[in-house]
């Protein structure tokens, strides 16, 4: 715990929207081991071996997690189940098959409606209202967004109903996971969060195995491979994540979170072997200056709530 709060006190010196970008560009990393996987492991594996690991890693922090949330009250109960087996394992699970689908270009492009469906949540949940100079920010992210997923942008298409399905569904319960993490983030510290999220997320994995008769685990070459993914994308991203949450609206965190699909197309450049168009390196960089300019003008996008305390850092 005293080195947790030592950590925490160099990060307190960085905006937290900028911890939320640099945490969602990591998530971009994820197709690195996530894909290759997909020939020998089924989803619903990967997801439950993360979680096993996850788990392990932050046992420590369990009791205190869990008695700060029920301490908390029955709402912050079920925003932590919403978030553990909603966001953390089911949209997990989700996600991974749409990209075993092997359209890839469908599942980043229907990923632009998650930042849209933030902002209904967190307004109805939290009470965070965009100022008219976030509408801007919002539509100059989602020209971005749509210019590097579409190759022809004025073309779009997508492929087949299942990863659409499983994409937006995906979307969805991720958009709610960080309006629920931000509530969360009202009552509990930002560790606790994180190991509430993993809990839950362990179990709704752990019930998913028998329904779908999937094997808990894979060889040790895809265990270790999925331990690493655990760690990376998971334990050191959403610690980066959560802190940087508990600081930012979820309105302002939804546009940091565009990161993420920047970071995975750049990864396909490098490591897939692909290329992009003079459009989509456009798009590359008018989401990057949408990013960049969150920590300048963070004051002048969202109003908070009465009681809200004002964004100083």
């Amino acid at each position: 715990m005293a080195r947790l709060d030592f950590m925490a006190g160099r990060l307190d010196r960085i905006p937290g929207i900028v911890l939320v970008s640099v945490a969602a560009a990591m998530w971009g990393l994820d197709g690195l081991i996530r894909k290759p996987l997909a020939d020998s492991t089924s989803a619903y594996t990967i997801v439950f071996g993360e979680h096993v690991a996850l788990v392990l890693v932050t046992l420590p922090l369990l009791v205190p997690a869990m008695v700060a949330l029920w301490r908390a009250g029955p709402t912050y109960v079920a925003a932590g189940v919403a978030v553990g087996a909603g966001a953390s394992a089911i949209a997990t699970i989700l996600f991974t098959k749409a990209i075993f689908h092997g359209d890839f270009i469908t599942v980043v492009v229907l990923q632009q409606v998650q930042p849209l469906i933030v902002v209904v949540g967190a307004w109805l949940v939290l009470g965070e209202q965009p100022r008219r100079g976030f509408i801007w920010f919002l539509l100059a992210a989602l020209v971005g967004i749509w210019l590097i997923s579409l190759p022809h942008p004025l073309e779009p298409h997508v492929h087949g109903l299942t990863p659409v399905a499983e994409t937006l569904a995906a979307a969805t319960l991720w958009a709610m996971g960080t309006v629920f993490g931000r509530f969360l983030s009202r009552r509990l510290r930002f560790e606790h969060v994180m190991t509430v999220r993993f809990a839950f997320g362990l179990v709704a994995s752990a019930c998913a195995l028998p329904i779908v008769g999937a094997p808990a685990f894979s060889s040790l070459h895809d265990s270790f491979w999925i331990a690493v993914l655990a760690l990376v994308t998971g334990l050191f991203a959403l610690g980066l994540y959560y802190y940087g949450l508990q600081r930012t609206p979820a309105l302002l965190a939804s546009l940091g979170e565009l990161a993420f699909p920047v970071t995975t197309t750049l990864v396909g450049i490098y490591v897939f072997d692909s290329s992009l168009r003079w459009t989509q390196w456009v798009g590359v960089a008018l989401t990057v200056t949408v990013i960049s300019l969150l920590p300048v003008r963070r004051r002048e996008l969202v109003k908070l709530p009465a009681g809200e305390p004002a964004l100083a850092t």
